[in-house]
């Protein structure tokens, strides 16, 4: 993969979520950049295994002292979406994870003499909520929300974002799509695909909006380079412009890796077993990268052949 600029002076960034799948990579991505990297982290001692002592560990925002100059703020931090099933409790963690820390950190700017001018902050298409598998209506950054409880903490945690432009920061939500690399939710997607075994999940006709993570991290550059008096809307969909089926997509990965893709997985024991957060997977979204498309960005992977491609055929 090409190197990946950011910015054409040097940026001091602080990263929330650096330990992550994303945030690993942007770390690495803005290093190799020459760009200096603040993360902040519950676990100090994972972050300098995995960022290789080259980043400043924090675990606290008042670490940074109130005259320290900070450029950018990229907002990555909130608890795994996926995996236990949504009680009151685990919403209640999902929540304090992004909104309540978004806040935080928004606050921690007010404090701050030198503000930053920019802070990039990471969302969800979950914004949008679930579609219908006859709805072809494309999702552009202006469509709305839906009362589910996916969609209100999209809402809720941008709403918390957006409240730093009270202080003079530039604040931008990254509504990510599924983000296709070696982490995350794609090496366990491929697994059954792998072993001959992959297929529709469910009816397979529900819409698959993606992205290619070297895009996402490119779609970040893009919004930190542009010059500060640019005119830039407050929402970009982070989405490859193709949106294929699930079906679609499984078929996809088996071509590259010469497997079949014809055993299905029912709906029933996947909602059995993931309860109310089962539609994610069930139910899809047709959202389209409007905004950044419209300023002339031009992705690497935009189809899912050439995602799959690049990420199973190396």
């Amino acid at each position: 993969m090409t190197a990946i600029h950011f910015h054409d002076q040097r940026q001091q960034v602080l990263v929330t979520g650096a330990t992550g799948f994303i945030g690993q990579l942007l770390v690495q991505a803005l290093l190799a950049d020459g760009h200096a990297v603040t993360a902040l982290t519950r676990n100090p001692k994972k972050a300098a295994r995995v960022l290789k002592g080259a980043v400043r560990s924090i675990t606290r925002l008042d670490e940074i002292a109130p005259t320290e100059q900070i450029d950018v703020v990229i907002n990555l931090a909130g608890a795994r979406i996926l995996g236990p099933r949504w009680t009151a409790a685990r919403k209640q963690i999902l929540h304090d994870s992004r909104v309540a820390f978004t806040e935080k950190l928004v606050d921690w700017m007010a404090c701050m003499q030198h503000k930053p001018r920019l802070m990039l902050s990471a969302s969800a298409i979950g914004y949008y909520g679930v579609q219908a598998e006859d709805d072809l209506t494309v999702l552009n950054e202006d469509a709305p929300s839906q009362p589910i409880f996916m969609s209100q903490l999209c809402r809720d945690w941008e709403h918390a974002t957006q409240s730093a432009r009270r202080y003079g920061v530039e604040a931008i939500c990254m509504r990510f799509g599924l983000v296709l690399g070696d982490g995350g939710a794609f090496p366990m997607m491929a697994l059954p695909i792998k072993l001959g075994l992959g297929g529709p999940l469910g009816s397979g006709r529900q819409t698959l909006s993606w992205i290619h993570v070297h895009d996402l991290l490119r779609g970040i550059a893009h919004l930190m380079s542009r010059p500060d008096t640019a005119s830039r809307q407050a929402v970009y969909n982070f989405t490859a412009p193709e949106q294929p089926t699930q079906a679609q997509f499984s078929q996809a990965a088996a071509h590259q890796l010469g497997r079949p893709s014809f055993f299905p997985t029912p709906a029933m024991p996947v909602r059995f077993l993931l309860g109310e957060q089962a539609d994610l997977l069930l139910k899809g979204q047709r959202v389209a990268p409007r905004a950044l498309l419209k300023e002339g960005f031009v992705f690497d992977y935009p189809t899912v052949e050439t995602a799959m491609a690049a990420l199973l055929l190396r």
